[in-house]
């Protein structure tokens, strides 16, 4: 295996956490806004970058000034009600897909040596404007019936065409390596930055899974606040386009 793990904040493993929110950029942004959001909102401390192999060779200044190499962010999110989780997230993703594979082996391979027991990958699927839909699906029909039983809504037949890239294949290969394995996914047109669609799969993964996650509750206000950092002269007209009809937001 050619992961390097760069131990961070005092941080020699991952923990006992028993859930991991996992990212990577695609359509809608909707898992990398939601996991980012949660920064935000909840307590988070950076416990490791993950250098994998096959990233873009595209070296990149840090928050403290330091010219860092290509790597995936491990954070630890503390919630409200106590408890913790993980979420790995990062920039870019390989584009070859033989890179793809090999660096979701190498995830997959540390999670398991690391004692992680459930991934969930955060996506979005690129559907009509007016379809405002959450839904998972399931690696296994054990987990599949696991998470039925906790009300989430578990599809069977969606997406229709599949899915590719690293995050899909994680959440594909839970069975390869006993790991509890699934995908989360909200609708959205399919621009990036759909902020709504990304809240609407942290609010579910909330209440299915009961994390215990500070939500915003200031609803345009908090989204106001967003746009502001985004794009500050144009906050109000944005605002006023999230609110209409087609309730997304793209950067």
């Amino acid at each position: 295996m050619t992961l390097r793990i760069e131990w961070r904040n005092g941080s020699s493993s991952i923990g006992t956490d028993e859930v991991m929110l996992l990212a990577f950029p695609g359509v809608g942004n909707i898992g990398k806004v939601a996991i980012e959001s949660l920064w935000k909102l909840n307590p988070t401390n950076v416990i490791a970058r993950l250098h994998p192999s096959g990233l873009p060779p595209l070296a990149k200044l840090d928050v403290d000034g330091l010219l860092s190499p290509p790597h995936l962010t491990l954070s630890r999110v503390q919630t409200e009600s106590g408890s913790s989780l993980l979420t790995l997230t990062g920039p870019s993703q390989p584009n070859d897909s033989s890179a793809q594979s090999q660096m979701a082996e190498e995830l997959m391979l540390f999670f398991q040596e690391q004692g992680v027991s459930n991934v969930i990958v955060l996506a979005g699927m690129a559907d009509s404007p007016e379809r405002k839909d959450t839904f998972m699906i399931a690696s296994s029909a054990n987990h599949r019936i696991e998470m039925e039983s906790l009300g989430v809504d578990v599809r069977r037949d969606e997406p229709k065409a599949g899915a590719i890239g690293v995050a899909a294949l994680i959440a594909s290969m839970g069975p390869l390596f006993g790991l509890n394995t699934s995908c989360a996914i909200s609708t959205t047109v399919g621009a990036s930055g759909d902020i709504l669609a990304s809240q609407r799969m942290i609010e579910h993964l909330d209440r299915w899974f009961s994390l215990g996650l500070n939500l915003p509750q200031e609803g345009n206000e908090w989204l106001k606040r967003r746009l502001e950092e985004m794009a500050p002269k144009k906050k109000m007209d944005l605002v006023a386009e999230m609110s209409s009809s087609h309730d997304a937001f793209y950067m």
